[in-house]
């Protein structure tokens, strides 16, 4: 198998500078001094012209014309390394060099604008990221949809169709069972101060009991929180308002989610092109089965609610049940990150229509602020105050992530199959939750899911996991039970 061999050894180098750029990346969220960006744009320009050469060398086709597949897992890199040189070649290497250098620069444009609340600040440079989003989409959909030709970066397979289809089927019980939750009695709040080193060291102890790996991974603290890298390197992050342990403590749940898929894929796998998790919505899968069905059930908020009283003291809340409801209170506030399980997915509908309208030419950036907080006060009755509470939350466009939102919302669906899965298989798991224990529930993700990566589709990586085709019946059948439960509907 020497086009095989010469192949993959190829690949190898490729993978490796691939994790480089993404260390910087990481670096630069969390930790780059901030008068470094104009240089650290240069140099991931720099390192996506090598990529992008790589990724496109005449020799791949070679390889690939004259490389057999003897097993499963030579099929599925052959089938990645396939679809990554065939996408490649359709995009000129100086537009993929300026898209990761004016997304470099623009990620911390918007960081100083958000946090000045000034739009006009961060327009130009979005301006500027949305027009090269549409070049490239020119470029990759050959006629075809633009917003379908950027979604496959992040979701192979998927189409806007496909996404348009699911949220018409899961808006009217979202919406039905939102309502029955705001008519419904108020939920109790957390009171007190919640100091930033106790929450980070609660953080860091519930991540380890969610299977993260510190000897292979930090936290870290950044403004939108996130996880990155693959392998024997996977960094996470975090937030901390010292008035809401909550945000620290479930967003580090969430991206412990992301980072075990990347920790548990089989070490046989490491830098390879199937090395990794094989699309953002079975990314999205694990985090928020991870944060949702795990870290915000019954059973494990009674555990969470003794350990939160041992570290902080009086919280403000009296009693197992009342913590429970504090951690799903269902309100119409503006952060997606923060949002209920009710309203979450609604977040993500407004994004994925904006988005979408953005990259066929429907809007205009310089309108979309306008569109935004219109769509947010019919979506959910509350006007949009502040350019952070509305279009400028997110980290994602500024650094060109567009097609990626629809990706939430189906992971929200394959977490739904998964859990249902899992549970069906774990008879015994609230009573280990109770406990501050989920590791029969994240053993389960590793051995049915995390463990093979990229090895198949994202379909079909659900399908095996579970033995069913994905639907969104048992999240919607899961949030009924839960809310309702709550709420008393």
């Amino acid at each position: 198998m020497p086009a095989y061999d010469d192949l993959m050894a190829f690949q190898r180098v490729t993978e490796a500078l691939s994790q480089v750029a993404g260390r910087a990346g990481w670096d630069q969220e969390a930790i780059m001094p901030r008068g470094a960006a104009p240089q650290r744009a240069e140099e991931m320009a720099a390192l996506e012209e090598v990529l992008h050469a790589r990724r496109t060398d005449p020799r791949l086709g070679d390889w690939l014309r004259e490389a057999h597949a003897p097993d499963a897992v030579a099929d599925a890199n052959l089938r990645e390394i396939r679809r990554s040189y065939d996408r490649n070649r359709k995009v000129p290497a100086a537009l993929a060099a300026e898209l990761a250098r004016v997304t470099s620069l623009a990620q911390g444009q918007w960081a100083e604008a958000r946090a000045a609340e000034d739009a006009a600040a961060f327009l130009p440079v979005l301006s500027e990221v949305v027009r090269l989003r549409r070049e490239e989409a020119a470029h990759l959909a050959e006629g075809g949809d633009p917003y379908d030709a950027l979604m496959q970066d992040y979701e192979p397979g998927g189409s806007a169709e496909d996404m348009a289809a699911m949220f018409d089927q899961m808006r009217p019980r979202l919406v039905a069972l939102r309502q029955m939750a705001l008519d419904g009695p108020e939920a109790p709040r957390l009171s007190g101060h919640f100091p930033k080193a106790d929450q980070l060291k609660l953080a860091e102890q519930i991540a380890a009991a969610f299977g993260y790996d510190f000897d292979h991974g930090r936290l870290d603290l950044a403004v939108h929180p996130f996880s990155s890298g693959s392998g024997l390197d996977v960094r996470i992050t975090t937030r901390v308002d010292e008035a809401d342990p909550f945000n620290c403590l479930y967003s580090t749940i969430h991206e412990v989610g992301h980072a075990c898929y990347e920790q548990g894929v089989d070490g046989a796998y490491l830098l390879t092109p199937i090395g990794n998790g094989v699309s953002m919505g079975v990314h999205e899968s694990q985090s928020r089965s991870y944060e949702n069905q795990m870290g915000r059930s019954e059973a494990y908020c009674g555990w969470l609610y003794g350990r939160m009283r041992d570290v902080f003291g009086d919280i403000g809340v009296g009693s197992e049940r009342d913590f429970y409801r504090a951690v799903n209170a269902v309100h119409s506030g503006y952060i997606r990150t923060e949002a209920d399980e009710l309203h979450y997915n609604l977040h993500v509908m407004l994004r994925f229509d904006l988005e979408r309208a953005l990259i066929r030419g429907e809007l205009d950036v310089a309108d979309l602020e306008a569109a935004w907080n219109e769509r947010f006060e019919a979506d959910f009755g509350v006007a949009v105050d502040k350019p952070s509470n509305g279009f400028m939350q997110d980290v994602h466009w500024s650094v060109g992530l567009m097609g990626y939102f629809p990706t939430y919302s189906l992971g929200n669906l394959f977490a739904g199959c998964l859990m249902a899965a899992a549970r069906a298989d774990l008879p015994g798991l609230d009573a280990d939750l109770a406990k501050g224990d989920p590791s029969a529930a994240t053993g389960w993700m590793r051995d049915k899911l995390q463990r093979h990566g990229a090895l198949r589709t994202p379909t079909e990586t659900i399908r095996h996991a579970t033995g069913q085709k994905p639907s969104a019946r048992p999240l919607l059948d899961y949030l009924d039970a839960k809310f309702s439960d709550l709420y008393g509907g």
